[in-house]
Order: structure tokens, then C-alpha cells, then sequence
């Protein structure tokens, strides 16, 4: 048995489709030949290395695979990459200010403990900075119901909602 292990990639099964697609992809863009009927999120993990988005129900509805798309927050594994071909994909690791660090919302789950396992971390995070650039001073309530498509199984949604709290602030604080 050799000592490597090589990367192989099966050849499209006969009869499937296959695209070019070209996005922009948290400031780069990136090329790949997919499968028409591929997902956006397993290609930004399997094509591109984006493995900060995450797949849990792979049927939209725990949000751990939000990404922003053109601005806006989607799930990523109830769109084909095909549909994303030529948009503006940031990614969760693409929230990362220029010259590292975290990024309000990041350093916010990290201060209020909004995370426990992390898993549906990126979605959360991706959604919250997408809800609060549109909806800056927002009520408790408001980010209830902003964040009821994201599901997580540890935390008890205290810390994220007061993450998503302390970041609200911080953000309006920075913007003045």
C-alpha cells in the first residue's frame, strides 16, 4: 500500500450535467467545474475549502449553512452553485476584518458565550451580521424572530441572543 493518499474525483456520472461557474468568493474569485445539481454550501467546502460553512439538515431549516449572497443571507445547501454563478459569496470566514482578529459579531459570541459546540456558530454569526447591517437598533423580540430560522441543539439561545445584543450596541457605537 502506498504511503500518500491521493485525491480522486469521479468523473460525472453519465447523463449529468455538468457547468462552469465563476464567483466571487469572500474577495476572490473562484472557478470550478460542479455538477448542475450541486450545492452551493458542498461546493464552497469541497471545491473551495470554505469548511466554515456548515451542514446540518442539508433541508433548510437549521441555518448552520447561511452564507450571504449578493448581500443576502441564504442557506446554502438549498441552492445550486449553478444559481450563485457570477455573485458575491461571503462565507463566514469572509466576516474576518482585514489584518484578522473577529469581527463585532464574532468578538460578541465570543464575549456572551453564544456558542457551545460551535456548529451552528457560522450560521448565526453570518445571520446576525447580515439582520443587524439592515436592522441596526433591533428589540429582543425582533432578534427572536430574525434568528428563528437558526436552530441549535446546546446553547439554550441565551448567550447568542445577547451576543447578537452586544453587537448591536457595538456596532451602533463604532458607527458614530
Amino acid at each position: 500500500m502506498a504511503d500518500h493518499v491521493a485525491e480522486t474525483r469521479e468523473a460525472p456520472e453519465q447523463g449529468v450535467s455538468v457547468a462552469q461557474v465563476s464567483m466571487t468568493v469572500n474577495g476572490t474569485v473562484r472557478r470550478a467545474t460542479v455538477e448542475s445539481r450541486k450545492t452551493l454550501a458542498d461546493t464552497l467546502r469541497e471545491d473551495f475549502g470554505f469548511t466554515g460553512t456548515h451542514l446540518g439538515c442539508e433541508h433548510g431549516v437549521c441555518g448552520a449553512c447561511t452564507v450571504l449572497v449578493d448581500g443576502a443571507a441564504v442557506r446554502s445547501c438549498l441552492m445550486f452553485a449553478v444559481q450563485a454563478d457570477g455573485a458575491d459569496v461571503v462565507t463566514v470566514e469572509g466576516l474576518t476584518p482585514p489584518g484578522g482578529g473577529l469581527s463585532p459579531v464574532q468578538q460578541a459570541f465570543r464575549e456572551e458565550h453564544g456558542l457551545q459546540c460551535g456548529f451552528c456558530t457560522p450560521g448565526f454569526v453570518v445571520s446576525v451580521t447580515a439582520y443587524l447591517r439592515d436592522n441596526p437598533a433591533p428589540s429582543d423580540a425582533a432578534l427572536r424572530d430574525a434568528l428563528s430560522g437558526n436552530l441549535c441543539r446546546c446553547t439554550g439561545y441565551q448567550g447568542i441572543i445577547a451576543a447578537a445584543r452586544r453587537a448591536a450596541r457595538e456596532l451602533a457605537e463604532g458607527a458614530s
